[in-house]
């Protein structure tokens, strides 16, 4: 008996789409296996050990009856949200200790290199590419410290946010939630709910509407808090943490 799966059977077990549609992405050229693009739905895959790009994504399929691995680390500033990066600079996985080291864990989207805060990290390809797609909808909460400018000129801003925005490149955006916390040390604080994923979104909202972000932080994603975790700390996501983030993806825990 041949080792491993059709890769069209291991792309519909992991819910990444039916196997009709993972026959019409491998013709289209979109999926690969292990870097080289796949030609045939007959390819036998091997569940934790073959990597599997989907539309540029890679993914890594879980291992049935094993148990999930997925960490909440708490980037620092000047972090790559990466699992490698060819300036050398730090990555999410160099904080990570010794007993997590040896599995393939990927981070779950991403933070900019000067943010910070709640980043998920997993060896699931399903919850992953789950939590990854713009269809899953995770809320995700920020706090943001901004230089003080006159409230006029603020409320202004927080008008535009709240209405909708077209971004200077061109993009749309939906409106957003985003209300005014008390000060700290001086500096104007707020947090904003997103739910659309434009690249950098929050960053170019602020310099559109000539505001200066001095701290970014996210301190939530979806149900999953930041709590009281500091920069540079990880945890395991607890049996009902973990649980309620798959039923809020649909997807089997």
């Amino acid at each position: 008996m041949a080792e491993g799966l059709r890769l069209n059977k291991a792309l519909a077990d992991a819910g990444v789409c039916a196997r009709r549609k993972a026959d019409e992405l491998i013709f289209a050229g979109q999926i690969t296996v292990n870097g080289q693009v796949a030609d045939s739905p007959g390819i036998r895959v091997i569940p934790g050990k073959d990597i599997i790009g989907v539309q540029g994504r890679e993914m890594k399929l879980a291992v049935p009856g094993r148990e999930t691995c997925c960490l909440l680390l708490n980037k620092p500033v000047q972090v790559v949200s990466t699992v490698s990066d060819p300036q050398g600079r730090s990555t999410v996985l160099d904080y990570l200790p010794p007993q997590w080291r040896k599995l393939r864990l990927y981070p779950i989207g991403r933070l900019d290199y000067f943010s910070e805060g709640l980043i998920l990290l997993t060896d699931d390809g399903n919850l992953a590419h789950a939590a990854s797609h713009p269809s899953s909808h995770l809320a995700k909460v920020y706090r943001i410290l901004l230089r003080q400018v006159p409230d006029e000129m603020l409320n202004k801003a927080l008008v535009a946010m709240r209405s909708g925005m077209t971004l200077a490149e061109g993009d749309k955006l939906a409106p957003v939630k985003v209300t005014r916390q008390p000060d700290q040390n001086g500096k104007i604080c707020l947090e904003m709910t997103l739910i659309q994923g434009v690249n950098r979104q929050i960053r170019r909202m602020f310099r559109d509407m000539n505001l200066t972000i001095l701290r970014l932080e996210r301190i939530s994603q979806g149900p999953i808090k930041l709590g009281g975790l500091k920069p540079g700390q990880v945890r395991s996501l607890t049996a009902e943490e973990l649980q309620k983030l798959c039923k809020q993806l649909q997807i089997k825990g």
